[in-house]
Parts: structure tokens; C-alpha cells; sequence
């Protein structure tokens, strides 16, 4: 349905406790990297204050541990008028090593819902 962008990336010991597994909040911060760079160059300049998360749900599923490498899938889900569900898989080896689900809500300058540009939509599906 929708464009899968892939982000790779390689867990170092910062990203990790002391005994070498990923920690919980670093997923958080890698799919915000993989959006970041999702979105690179798709929104045009303009006064709105862009996407921001909504809501966000994640399921861990096997760990990551240092030195590991894998690929951030980012996909949307679905897009309304002013939201954009989005799912983000971390994937190591064809396994699925945790899932996020989240929405996005697209504000204005006003920092109100706005409809989401149209030429963004068609850049990403």
C-alpha cells in the first residue's frame, strides 16, 4: 500500500544497560532518527509547526544487544485529515525485534490540527 522506508542502524554501548541490552526508552529515540530521516526533504518550508507524536504504543518482541545490526522499517498506516498512523518494525535478520505503532498529529503555527499538505501524502505513498 504505502512506500516502506528503511533506515539502518547498529546498536553501540551507549545504546545500551550494563549488561548490554538495548534499553527500553532507546527504541523510542532510533524511530525517532528513522522518521526523521523518512521525512527528510518531503515537507516544504512553512510557518506550521509540523507532526508531532500523538500516540504511541510499542511491543518488544526479541531484545537487541551491542553491536547488533538492523533496519528500521517506517510505513504509514493510514492518514486522515490532520493524523497519520504510522508503524515502525526494527528488524534484525528478517525477525522482528519490536514493533511501534503511533500517530501523528499535523499543527499548525497556531498549534492546532491542520490539514495535512496533499503533495506530502503523495510523496510517501
Amino acid at each position: 500500500m504505502t512506500k516502506i522506508h528503511r533506515f539502518p542502524f547498529a546498536i553501540a554501548y551507549a545504546d545500551t544497560d550494563a549488561e548490554g541490552i538495548v534499553y527500553h526508552a532507546r527504541y523510542l529515540e532510533i524511530a525517532e532518527r528513522a522518521r526523521m530521516n523518512w521525512l527528510r526533504g518531503k515537507l516544504k518550508a512553512n510557518d506550521d509547526i509540523g507532526f508531532v507524536v500523538r500516540e504511541l504504543n510499542i511491543k518488544y518482541i526479541q531484545p537487541l544487544v551491542v553491536a547488533d545490526e538492523f533496519v528500521v522499517e517506517t510505513r504509514m498506516v493510514d492518514v486522515g485529515a490532520a493524523v497519520v498512523k504510522i508503524e515502525q518494525k526494527f528488524v534484525k535478520n528478517g525477525n522482528d525485534c519490536a514493533i511501534i505503532n503511533l500517530k501523528v498529529a499535523y499543527l499548525g503555527a497556531d498549534m492546532h490540527p491542520k490539514r495535512i499538505p496533499q503533495d506530502f501524502i503523495s510523496d510517501l505513498i
